[in-house]
């Protein structure tokens, strides 16, 4: 065979040292004899190729040629490995050596090989023996090595295919067991490994996410309640660090469908994450319906010794059920809920909006790869028409409606809600205790938000005044009162309707609010045109290209929703963006509506960068104006800078925007 090591590192000695300290090495070798129960015959022929290594380094003839063929195979060969052959008789010493010499992946490489079928020592051998155990050590020893460098799912991997092969010989039962220790060991950090990986490594992922549902279910889920000791060798405290580290490499809908699985094989705290994750999707993604269905998962679980008034609470809250909310935190015992409440004298809604947002940033939304935990808006949660259409469908199905009534006409919360007077503006006045803002800022998951004007959010990646719609009425007076109050805006003027709000108090209604005049232009813009843009191919493009990928995109979006027509358009986004930005140019032109969109890159920050792909934050100027068939301007945005985040991806060569955030 031919051992891929020289002489001078068989016997573990610089090429530089005089015949002396070679022998003096060569002693030290022999003395140092391994234990782990080879053969004699084994331990023999190692001893013997350590004395003709040296043999050959203490000859100054034999040396000097040695020592030119490696140089010769140096600057012939560059990169490759001198080696010594070997028969094949001492094919097990050999590689003894070679493991010795912190070489394991190579050793166990060609122990693998020696036991092949074409190459099996006959069964009952010593050399099937040594060979196996040799196989064991070399395995170990390079798995020992790729974690040392955090790659875990190679040690896996490692470990595996030499417990395959030994359980395949049925020899070593022992080594078996300590293969499999390490694997078990390994497992946290292998599940870490395959999670945290690029999103484009899917199957990776996936395999990760198998991992851990069997991990979380061996060791008899969150808790660890399982009898016998759980693989990993982590101990509860370890295994809730370890969990921690997960989750933020996980989507939020992954946990949901992990939670609510592990809560059916029988763990309790799993049920209460679940029902935090449905929580999660529902106010990040603005789906009511999950809050509800968080609600009536939380309510249904067993938890002792624990409060769920607040959270539930919350979720009425966020729900359009003041009543209920007011209920359920009056009857609370929790101590920072209370706190809150005494915070806010005399203005309870404050007490359990700041509440509400303070629960959801700290409690429901951190832990998951795609939320962003720092972003809550109950402004543009009230706002939405998707929230008002659904919570409008709960009062109309009588589920609630006789319930919220007589609570909030016999509650004190009645004084709050009373509509206050308008300022000259026609505004209504905040009433969170909060300083107003004079724009709205931008999230990619808001639809709707601002002081007097609806804000939605754009299917291409900007945001844009709301069409003007039916007026959305809310059967219930309370969450009508409720969304006033949150958002400082007047129904009648954000719906720009004439329709009157009858309401079961005496308190005499305010009066309407005077309806905005749009300015109005008398001649229809002119459709722009698109012109040719360089596909940007570059491996590594620079700020200013890539800042006029941005641009271009933004420009060519423009031309399309103007009513206009971009060939390149496909050659500046992906498909999904290229169809929202037809998709919204389809709707604008059933209305007979054209749009004029004026948006321009201020700056542009790389983020991230892979060879095919780059995290850029950017900011864009941007305003823009909606036209009626005639011509007529029928809404329009004064100009704001949106911090926004786009992802470019490359595919065929080319840097293309596949999304943003």
């Amino acid at each position: 065979m031919d051992l891929p090591i020289d002489h001078f590192r068989l016997l573990g000695v610089s090429p530089s040292v005089d015949s002396e300290a070679i022998l003096r090495a060569l002693q030290l070798r022999l003395d140092r004899c391994p234990d782990q129960g080879f053969t004699h015959e084994a331990l023999t022929q190692r001893a013997e190729l350590l004395r003709l290594s040296a043999d050959l380094l203490t000859d100054p003839p034999r040396r000097q040629a040695y020592e030119a063929a490696l140089l010769e195979l140096g600057r012939d060969h560059p990169g490759e490995t001198a080696g010594i052959d070997l028969p094949s008789s001492k094919e097990v010493a050999g590689l003894m050596l070679l493991l010795e010499a912190n070489s394991p992946h190579e050793a166990f490489h060609l122990a693998s090989q020696g036991l092949q079928p074409l190459h099996a020592p006959a069964l009952g051998s010593a050399r099937e023996a040594d060979l196996a155990l040799l196989l064991a050590l070399a395995c170990r020893a390079a798995a020992a090595e790729e974690q040392e460098q955090r790659r875990y799912e190679a040690a896996a991997s490692l470990l595996h295919d030499g417990m395959q092969l030994l359980q395949r010989m049925g020899k070593l039962p022992e080594e078996c067991r300590n293969l499999q220790k390490d694997l078990d060991v390994l497992l946290p950090y292998r599940i870490l490994d395959l999670v945290s990986r690029d999103l484009g490594d899917q199957a990776s992922h996936q395999e990760g996410l198998r991992l851990l549902d069997n991990f979380v279910r061996q060791r008899g889920g969150l808790e660890g309640t399982a009898p016998s000791p759980a693989p990993g060798g982590l101990d509860q405290s370890e295994f809730e660090n370890f969990f921690q580290q997960i989750r933020k490499f996980l989507t939020v809908q992954e946990q949901v469908d992990l939670f609510l699985r592990w809560q059916q094989a029988g763990s309790v705290d799993a049920g209460f994450l679940g029902g935090l994750a449905l929580a999660a999707v529902g106010f990040s993604r603005r789906k009511p319906e999950r809050l509800q269905e968080a609600k009536q998962h939380l309510e249904s679980l067993d938890l002792p010794d624990f409060d769920p008034l607040p959270m539930l609470g919350c979720l009425d809250l966020l729900l359009g059920d003041v009543g209920h909310a007011q209920e359920r935190f009056l009857s609370s015992t929790d101590a920072a809920l209370k706190d809150c409440l005494n915070s806010h004298p005399g203005d309870e809604l404050a007490a359990f909006c700041e509440y509400c947002r303070s629960w959801l940033r700290r409690d429901v939304l951190p832990g998951y790869r795609d939320v962003d935990a720092e972003v809550v808006d109950l402004e543009a949660w009230f706002a939405d028409r998707d929230v008002q259409a659904y919570v409008e469908r709960l009062e109309r199905s009588g589920a609630r409606a006789s319930s919220i009534g007589k609570t909030f006409s016999e509650s004190p919360l009645s004084q709050p809600f009373s509509l206050p007077s308008l300022d000259p503006d026609g505004i209504l006045p905040l009433s969170l205790g909060e300083p107003e803002v004079a724009q709205p800022a931008f999230d990619s998951n808001a639809k709707e938000r601002g002081k007097g004007i609806q804000w939605r959010e754009r299917l291409a990646g900007l945001p844009r005044l709301q069409r003007p719609t039916r007026p959305v009425l809310i059967g219930s007076v309370v969450f009508v009162a409720f969304v006033l109050a949150v958002l400082g805006v007047s129904f009648g003027q954000r719906h720009r309707s004439s329709t009157s709000i009858s309401t079961t108090t005496d308190q005499p209604q305010a009066p309407a609010p005077p309806v905005a005049t749009l300015q109005e232009e008398v001649t229809k813009p002119e459709v722009p045109v698109s012109t040719d843009v360089e596909p940007l191919v570059v491996d590594q493009p620079s700020q200013a290209q890539l800042s006029g990928l941005l641009q271009a995109w933004l420009d060519n979006k423009a031309v399309v929703l103007a009513g206009g027509k971009s060939d390149v358009l496909p050659e500046l986004a992906g498909d999904l963006l290229v169809q929202r930005v037809n998709q919204e140019r389809a709707e604008d032109e059933a209305l007979g509506e054209t749009q004029k969109i004026e948006a321009s890159i201020s700056s542009v920050e790389v983020v991230s960068q892979t060879p095919i792909r780059i995290a850029l934050k950017a900011v864009v100027a941007y305003q823009d104006q909606l036209f009626d068939s005639a011509g007529k301007v029928v809404e329009q945005t004064s100009q704001i800078n949106l911090p926004l985040t786009y992802i470019l991806g490359r595919d065929q060569d080319r840097w293309r925007v596949i999304d943003f955030r």
